[in-house]
């Protein structure tokens, strides 16, 4: 046999090779979309009619007609438009708020050299290891002799930063800003802070929209602390949803058309973040 046959055969046999591995990476990330996907389309199938197709035997794959009226049913059964508004106002607050302190701390921790840094880096991992659970009923006292109970205020407050946001935004800063371009930023006479915002802010920007997008999803399916602190009177979306389940008698259509409708905002933020999150892991697959 030649070595040009030899060469042929092992091209033909490394082409084979590389389309069988192509098919099952690409079959593998098709049934993870459509595992992902599928809640989703679910919850709008059985919004979009009523909760009597959950008892046939072959349920129907095709949506209904009956979204936009389930949907109205929705506001009008709970103060839908409220709790909306509440979960954008407190989700997007604590949000924003604990994407700018993060940083800012983190950016401390990483770069910045003073006395007993270790240490209080390590008090703040360390309260990671408290659960949450355990301070609700001294927090709840502390809101109610603010005079806070009831208010978006008790929500927002508690959670204007996270430990775990300081510590994602110390361990990226350490690895993306240089101390030579911190330093040749303060040799042009650039104050600390505008050393923060001109080199360190843009630097992080993947990790900090990461942040943001984890923080605003945590923030909207937070029930447990809403649930103690507010009133019926001032629901969040999740306080809302309960409430439409609450009945002897359970409408899964009601429950699942505010339920799509309470998605919709975290997939807008999805959307509007994703550029920067893909950014984010595309540079640390590049770094590893």
């Amino acid at each position: 046999m030649s070595a040009l046959s030899v060469a042929v055969r092992r091209r033909t046999v490394d082409a084979t090779g590389a389309r069988r591995a192509r098919f099952w990476v690409y079959g593998l990330l098709i049934a993870f979309l459509v595992g992902s996907i599928f809640p989703f389309y679910w919850s709008f199938l059985v919004s979009s009619r009523d909760s009597s197709m959950l008892a046939e035997q072959v349920p129907p794959l095709l949506p209904g007609g009956n979204f936009l009226s389930n949907a109205a049913r929705v506001f009008d059964s709970v103060p839908f438009w409220k709790a909306l508004g509440n979960s954008i106002v407190v989700s997007g607050t604590v949000t924003l708020t604990t994407v700018l302190f993060s940083t800012l701390a983190g950016f401390a921790f990483a770069k910045l050299r003073f006395r007993g840094r270790n240490a209080l880096f390590l008090v703040v991992v360390a309260t990671l290891a408290v659960p949450t659970q355990l301070g609700i009923i001294p927090l709840y006292m502390a809101m109610a002799e603010f005079g806070w109970a009831g208010e978006l205020q008790a929500v927002i407050v508690p959670n204007l930063v996270t430990a775990i946001g300081v510590f994602w935004m110390r361990q990226y800063t350490m690895q993306v800003v240089p101390y030579e371009l911190i330093e040749a930023a303060r040799v042009d006479g650039c104050s600390m802070i505008r050393v923060y915002w001109h080199v360190c802010l843009p630097a992080v920007r993947p990790a900090a929209a990461f942040l943001g997008m984890f923080t605003f999803m945590t923030s909207w399916n937070d029930f447990l602390w809403p649930l103690v602190v507010l009133n019926a009177d001032n629901p969040t979306v999740q306080l809302a949803l309960e409430r439409l389940q609450s009945g002897f008698y359970v409408d899964y259509s009601l429950v699942l058309a505010g339920t799509t409708l309470a998605t919709i905002p975290i997939l807008i933020v999805f959307i509007v973040l994703g550029r920067q999150i893909v950014a984010g892991i595309m540079q640390g697959a590049v770094k590893g």
